[in-house]
């Protein structure tokens, strides 16, 4: 079994060196959509090699935008041509045979004085707890550079061998907004993970500067205002995912969880003063992030159908509805609701039905 995954080094071009990036960054992405639209108009794919691609770009890289135009073709196709995306976001590839590293530096070919010529771009690879480092050890995949803001960003993915763990330990992962997430172990351990009041907070505070921002026709902060939020949210499912991974290691889980992510917007329970959090939160990155960190312990991921999850008694499986977070039953068994949940999730039936035995 393998694990892909990408990482992000932050690179610093020189001045000419990052003119020659944006240039070829638009010259990649123009390429792309020209042969999409020539498949379009044929209905069939390109036999073109790098050869009769005529733009400003080094053959490797020519080469990638071909596999990158095959891609989106076939998504036109798959879907009768009903929408055909067109890329905008400047960016550039280059396959794993056309780059290097080392501690300092990435060496790339590009476009110097109308030939290709690999260039070494200095690069940040060295992170304070050294982990790029390591994962730059393994198999390495395509190169992405791109530009956010004024920072150029080089993505590289990463194949990762992972050994899946021995064993059926199960352990149930309840996602929600008062709570963003519970577990429960199937030796019956719990643990509650975020701060669902502090988010609420924090998402009020965001849309509370950005109405005063409208207000002063503030677009540019405007914009910026919500990559600030974005980022906090991801870094918020980052914090909560690697807790969640951290506790499934500690009680030896060889499978979470999770619910199946489809139709939550419209299960998880809500009142009018959450749903725009409801409705802007992501929990389907909440849950990859839990995936493929899960997956790199060698600890499957498993999603179940989360019908009345968080209403049938886990002792009788009798159906009651909860009051506030409180969950009772005409049994006698009673519990926090988002724990209800979170039991349940570990006995549903499995989506894919390859389930183990919890």
């Amino acid at each position: 079994m393998s694990q892909i995954i990408t990482v992000q080094i932050k690179i610093l071009p020189t001045k000419e060196q990052a003119s020659v990036l944006e240039r070829m960054s638009k010259t990649y992405i123009q390429a792309i959509n020209t042969l999409v639209f020539e498949m379009i108009t044929e209905k069939k794919s390109t036999m073109k090699s790098s050869k009769d691609i005529h733009v400003p770009l080094p053959s490797a890289v020519k080469n990638q935008a071909i596999i990158d135009a095959k891609s989106v073709f076939k998504k036109a196709r798959k879907n009768k041509y009903k929408s055909v995306p067109v890329l905008k976001k400047p960016v550039c590839v280059w396959n794993n045979q056309s780059y290097s590293f080392n501690y300092t530096h990435i060496s790339i070919p590009i476009m110097v004085h109308g030939k290709a010529s690999k260039t070494p771009i200095r690069a940040l690879v060295v992170d304070k707890d050294h982990r790029n480092l390591e994962l730059l050890k393994h198999k390495l995949g395509t190169l992405r550079i791109t530009k956010k803001g004024n920072k150029w960003i080089a993505q590289i993915s990463i194949t990762i061998p992972t050994t899946p763990k021995i064993g059926t330990k199960v352990m149930g992962v309840d996602l929600g907004l008062k709570v963003p997430a519970v577990a429960v172990t199937d030796d019956e351990k719990v643990r509650f993970f975020g701060n669902g009041r502090k988010n609420k907070y924090k998402r009020r505070k965001f849309r509370s500067e950005r109405k005063k921002l409208g207000k002063r026709k503030k677009l540019n902060a405007i914009k910026r205002s919500r990559d600030r939020e974005q980022r906090w949210m991801q870094d918020q499912d980052h914090k909560i995912s690697r807790s969640i991974v951290n506790f499934a290691k500690e009680n030896k889980i060889t499978v979470i969880r999770l619910e199946q992510l489809a139709n939550i917007r419209q299960t998880t329970r809500t009142s009018r003063k959450n749903e725009k959090n409801l409705h802007t939160w992501s929990f389907y990155r909440l849950s990859q992030f839990i995936e493929y960190k899960a997956n790199l312990e060698g600890i499957k991921v498993e999603y179940v159908n989360p019908a009345y999850t968080s209403q049938t008694c886990p002792k009788c499986s009798e159906n009651n509805k909860a009051q506030d977070r409180k969950y009772k039953c005409k049994c006698g068994f009673e519990k926090h609701r988002d724990i209800i949940g979170a039991m349940n999730i570990r006995y549903a039936p499995v989506l894919d039905g390859k389930s183990h035995s919890a």
